[in-house]
């Protein structure tokens, strides 16, 4: 799939939903970005009897690079902490998708110096995707 549209990058991985989102985690974690949750919606779903293929969401972030983006555009809060998507597709296939950065820059007007955080926490995603 490894699409761009509508402001969400999509990579296939090759390591499955959980073991993606456990690298990235690491990743993020060695380059000292705070996880802020991993929310399992497969687990959700099945807690109240729903079937649903697995899907988990890492939410993180350094404050030092989103707090001049909020600063800059309140409204961009509604996009920080960054997050990365781990889900499967119908055929069994693992993706990562996540905020295109460029995409959030022209919708907040960021300019290129505010968006370099959230541009390299994309490259530490494409980075764990393999």
């Amino acid at each position: 799939m490894n699409t761009v549209g509508e402001g969400v990058i999509t990579r296939s991985t090759p390591y499955g939903v959980g073991p993606a989102l456990d690298r990235l985690e690491a990743l993020l974690k060695s380059r000292g970005v705070t996880i802020f949750a991993r929310i399992d919606h497969g687990a959700g779903a099945a807690q109240v009897g729903l079937a649903m293929r697995p899907s988990q969401v890492l939410v993180f972030g350094n404050p030092r690079g989103g707090t001049p983006i909020m600063v800059a555009t309140p409204l961009a809060a509604l996009e920080l902490p960054f997050r990365a998507l781990a889900w499967e597709d119908a055929d069994g296939r693992a993706w990562l998708s996540y905020p295109d950065p460029r995409h959030l820059a022209a919708r907040f007007g960021l300019t290129d110096v505010q968006v370099q955080p959230l541009v390299a926490l994309a490259a530490l995603i494409e980075q764990a995707a393999g």
